[in-house]
């Protein structure tokens, strides 16, 4: 499988915020048809990478196919929830923007399959 790295915020843009003690992050894909890029790429193992240190999870990661989003859970990332973290972002809502900078590493296949085209490929 061949893979090439891409800043994620070039396939989706991002939507998150504080559910009690977890951050729900929405990943909406510029185009419903990159939702595969996605979902190969965004792995609970992946976010446990990126929020390690902040979060011992469990991290979750459901498909939303109608609108081509995925949603991501961090358990336990808040310190308690927003009315009582300490945390300079206590509602997690700066973190779907900050994970839009991380470059991932998509299926360079895939992204042929589904129209994702770059100079890369």
């Amino acid at each position: 499988m061949t893979k090439t790295t891409v800043r994620l915020g070039d396939i989706a843009h991002g939507r998150s915020g504080d559910k009690g003690d977890m951050v729900n992050i929405a990943l909406i894909c510029h185009e419903k048809e990159w939702l595969p890029l996605l979902e190969s790429a965004i792995t609970p193992k992946l976010l446990s990478k990126w929020f390690n240190g902040w979060s011992e999870g469990p991290f979750e990661v459901f498909s939303v196919p109608g609108i081509g989003a995925i949603n991501c859970l961090i358990h336990r990332v808040l310190q308690g929830g927003g009315t009582v973290s300490k945390r300079l972002d206590s509602q997690g809502k700066a973190l779907g923007q900050a994970v839009l900078d991380v470059q991932i590493a998509i299926d360079s296949k895939i992204a042929k399959r589904v129209g994702f085209i770059a100079e890369r490929f």
